[in-house]
């Protein structure tokens, strides 16, 4: 029964944390896909132009230089596809892992919803409000994976609220502040060997709301160029949930032990953002954008998984890494109607070889985006994304700390892009 605990303890830690990890379209399991308008430029300047009610998110200062109420709406198509090459894995008796696949493709084709709506108070404030997903991830491998015993199962989504206000300064200077209410919610799953008795399955369930804030600056030194910076708070998350088992095989004995549920919980911290960008206008028909932004991974650095088991509370080491972003964009007017744009972006990973895993098999990644903003009245504005992300192969090796249990493979990821959303001003 002890050697059970130990395995159900280690299932609870790495089922956990699995709830903050996984494939997206920023570093690590952050998302971008918070407008479609900046998804063109790759998100370059994503702190600095304006050109709609998004940039709630982008930069709230921003809300300050949009002269009529507004809303914008869209979302983005995300089609991730991996390659997954020179696997192999044991099972918890060393064993070969049979049957073993390595399909790869485990990342469900999603689609990423935003909404937000800026309205004027008077010449110097403005409210907005935004929806979006900051974070998210759902990775699905076939039932015959050969890491399955290291995860087969995740599904996790990160919802933002966010009411902001901007007050404008001056013609050249202006400043936003807003406070994020966050909800996250997430299953996850493992299988477990159970020898004759066949696989077994660890599956965690758990959610929890929590608040954060989000501050940002804008500022004109000439009429052709802004500069903005944002900051976006880490936020604590304190889950509650259930781990089941079920056909869980305990390794001395016969037979599998009684299906159970234990009561679980997980303190995390997701990483603050500091992200600044530069928008300068050539000429009547030409912008260009840069931006770099620093996304505090280290602060999570360890796991402490609370739950009811005899074993008691279990700490893991994770030991991200601080990651950056940098981004290059440029927009073309082609008249008052038609804007054409495109950019290049790369993100560091802040998973090192040490600590990836099968849930979060991401290396650093390269991005390439074209888009199209068209306003067929002065009212509406119609804005088309096309993204191609394709990521540095990244190698998993995992062993158990417990067991003989392991898994390697080199993972070849990318992803494919589709955004639309449409800005209607009052």
């Amino acid at each position: 029964m002890q050697n059970n605990i130990n395995k159900l303890a280690i299932a609870i830690a790495a089922a956990s944390a699995a709830l903050i990890s996984g494939q997206a379209a920023a570093g690590g399991f952050q998302l971008n896909e918070q407008s479609v308008s900046s998804q063109g430029t790759a998100f370059a300047g994503r702190t600095s132009n304006v050109t709609d009610a998004s940039i709630v998110f982008g930069n709230p200062a921003g809300m300050s230089f949009l002269d009529r109420a507004q809303i914008t709406a869209g979302a983005t198509y995300l089609n991730v596809n991996t390659d997954i090459d020179n696997a192999s894995g044991t099972t918890a008796l060393g064993t070969p892992v049979t049957p073993a696949s390595n399909e790869g493709d485990m990342v469900p084709s999603e689609t990423i919803p935003f909404g937000y709506f800026v309205q004027p108070i008077n010449d110097h404030l403005h409210f907005g409000l935004g929806v979006y997903a900051p974070f998210g991830v759902v990775t699905d491998y076939e039932d015959d994976f050969e890491g399955r015993y290291f995860g087969n199962y995740s599904d996790v989504k990160v919802m933002t609220v966010q009411p902001t206000l901007s007050i404008k300064f001056s013609d050249q200077l202006s400043a936003g502040f807003g406070i994020t209410y966050n909800r996250i919610e997430g299953e996850l799953e493992s299988a477990t060997y159970g020898g004759p008795f066949g696989d077994g399955s660890f599956n965690v369930q758990g959610d929890d709301e929590a608040f954060g804030f989000t501050f940002g600056m804008m500022y004109k030194p000439v009429e052709s160029t802004t500069l903005g910076v944002t900051y976006r708070s880490d936020v604590d998350y304190e889950l509650e949930g259930d781990a089941e088992i079920n056909n869980v095989y305990p390794g001395a004995g016969p037979g599998t032990l009684p299906n159970a549920s234990y009561d679980a919980g997980l303190d995390i911290t997701l990483p603050e953002t500091i992200d600044f960008s530069v928008t300068h206008d050539l000429n009547d028909r030409w912008t260009v954008m840069a931006g770099a932004a620093l996304v505090k991974w280290s602060s999570f650095d360890r796991l402490v998984i609370e739950n009811d088991s005899p074993l008691g509370d279990q700490t893991e080491n994770q030991d991200y890494e601080d990651a950056w972003q940098y981004a290059l964009g440029v927009a073309y007017h082609v008249n008052p109607a038609v804007t054409l744009r495109g950019g290049v972006a790369y993100d560091e990973s802040p998973i090192s070889d040490e600590v990836r895993t099968v849930r979060v098999p991401s290396g650093d990644r390269t991005i390439f985006s074209l888009g199209a903003g068209w306003t067929p009245t002065p009212n509406l504005t119609l804005d088309f994304a096309y993204t191609y992300l394709t990521e540095d192969t990244a190698p998993v090796s995992q062993q158990s700390q417990t067991t003989a249990a392991s898994y390697e493979a080199d993972y070849e990821n990318e992803a494919h892009g589709f955004g639309a959303q449409a800005t209607y001003r009052f």
